[in-house]
């Protein structure tokens, strides 16, 4: 039988991503994403996968972080560099969600947080490895998995695993969501993060407020700067932001947190120049420097890879494209290294990081057959 044409069904794999869709795992609870990674833990252990638990650190804020997963499936060849696929089990979804968004199917769509980005790319991964497993059919390479805690805020406490466990692989695969229509990510744009503060002057806000300087005031002026600062080079957009405790107070700190976005790395070091100085004593404004994720521009080998990709979407009728795309993931680091690295080969869906985050059901089978083929085919 060829790994393409292995018997994955749609409801059986359903089955066995619902229990890891109803673990809610928002990367700040490290608890909550323990409980998940001991899930797949449990399912690896299945496999016959060994198994290393690597304990959580702390992020630059100081807040410990969950741990992480290293598993290397049995190999007549384990220990050589080989295949790895990278995931993070890490959601934008606070734990609550699935009161609002439940695992639920209605015809060929599934519902749930995380389920797209990125707990249904992950599992499918591991269904293409069981699948190959019960076929008795042995990928040439051996191959091991790297489920991470943090990806969602920049991979500050995964960064230094990710890259030396890509150091040591010859090709790395990302079952990151899917472009619709059978498509796949080569390259990733770049990402900086910033952490903004505002100094205000309190003072009463009823009896005394012309004695203040709010920093309410201060920061939403800022965030309309930094956003006008969008072109087509660079964007710049402030997606968090922190401020007061009580209304009758002229507030005295205000701070947020921003991304910037560019195709091309000289463009985003220009547009971290930028923002580092806006930062004005006087005003109270400072701008600080966070997470960076590199650009990934895909190598001659990343578009070999990607070619023998497109021939087994072929086989198995699924439409084919690939591109360099923007939201960031750990495959930025692995693809600036220089490692082969595929991007996107999880379920393809729609609605990542909100409340209507779902799949396609159809997508589950069709990528899942590309990815035995591809663990299958890599030597």
């Amino acid at each position: 039988m060829k790994p393409i044409d292995l018997p994955f069904d749609a409801d059986e794999m359903l089955a066995g991503l619902r229990p890891w869709i109803e673990c809610e795992s928002p990367t700040w609870d490290a608890d909550a994403v323990n409980r998940m990674l001991d899930l797949a833990a449990r399912d690896l252990a299945a496999m016959g996968a060994r198994i290393e638990r690597i304990p959580g650190a702390r992020e630059p804020s100081g807040v410990t972080m969950g741990g992480m997963i290293r598993a290397e499936l049995p190999h007549p060849r384990a220990g050589e560099p080989g295949i790895t696929i990278m995931g993070h089990f890490d959601t934008v979804h606070p734990v609550g969600t699935l009161a609002v968004n439940p695992f639920r199917r209605e015809g060929d769509k599934c519902w749930g947080p995380g389920i797209c980005d990125m707990k249904g790319g992950n599992f499918l991964a591991l269904e293409a490895l069981r699948q190959l497993a019960r076929a008795s059919i042995e990928t040439p390479l051996p191959v091991r998995i790297l489920f991470t805690p943090d990806e969602e805020i920049g991979s500050p406490t995964s960064r230094a695993l990710i890259e030396a466990e890509a150091a040591r692989a010859k090709y790395v695969l990302v079952p990151e969501p899917g472009l619709r229509g059978g498509g796949v990510t080569s390259g990733r744009y770049a990402i900086a993060r910033y952490n903004l503060r505002t100094t205000g002057k309190p003072s009463h806000a009823g009896a005394r407020l012309s004695e203040g300087r709010s920093a309410i005031r201060e920061m939403c002026k800022r965030i309309l700067q930094i956003e006008e600062m969008t072109s087509d080079s660079c964007t710049f957009s402030v997606g968090v932001l922190h401020a007061g405790q009580w209304v009758n107070c002229v507030s005295s700190e205000a701070r947020a947190e921003a991304l910037s976005m560019s195709k091309r790395q000289e463009d985003l070091d220009q547009g971290v120049a930028a923002m580092l100085a806006l930062t004005d004593a006087q005003a109270g404004f400072e701008v600080t420097r966070g997470l960076t994720r590199p650009v990934w521009e895909p190598s001659e080998a990343t578009l070999a890879l990607v070619a023998r990709l497109e021939a087994l979407h072929k086989a198995v009728g699924l439409d084919f494209s690939h591109k360099s795309q923007g939201g960031g993931s750990d495959g930025n680091f692995t693809g600036a290294m220089g490692v082969p690295t595929i991007d996107g080969l999880g379920v393809e869906g729609d609605g990542i990081h909100t409340l209507n985050e779902h799949i396609d059901v159809p997508s589950l089978v069709a990528r899942a057959r590309v990815f035995a083929g591809l663990l299958a085919e890599l030597d």
